[in-house]
């Protein structure tokens, strides 16, 4: 998957500077932004396998941390239809599901200034 997503963007032409795909374990790799004081994400894409549990990494995410999502920024959680994540974290608030089959995306946003 992370192959093709890199493709897609090529093929829509997104500037390489524009974009991270990432790979890893996300609470290790959020923290390790935050450390390295890197820019925050305009969209942070969330896929962990479907028996994770979410709360560690969006109670994180949603603690108001700066260093991580932008003012406008947004969080896509993809899940399973029979798990559903909590409407709020911290500052995220969930303002969309949108259900596909058994699969789910939930997009949040912050809601604090």
């Amino acid at each position: 998957m992370y192959a093709l997503i890199e493709t897609n963007l090529k093929t829509l032409s997104v500037d390489k500077d524009e974009f991270e795909v990432v790979s890893k374990e996300a609470s290790g790799f959020l923290r390790k932004h935050v450390r390295n004081e890197a820019e925050p994400f305009d969209i942070i894409f969330f896929d962990p396998p479907y028996e994770t549990v979410y709360d560690e990494v969006l109670n994180h995410i949603g603690e108001g941390r700066v260093e991580l999502l932008t003012k406008e920024g947004v969080v896509i959680v993809e899940h399973s239809r029979k798990k559903d994540p909590n409407d709020e974290f911290g500052e995220l608030k969930r303002y969309r599901l949108l259900r596909q089959g058994d699969s789910c995306l939930s997009f949040y946003k912050r809601t604090a200034a």
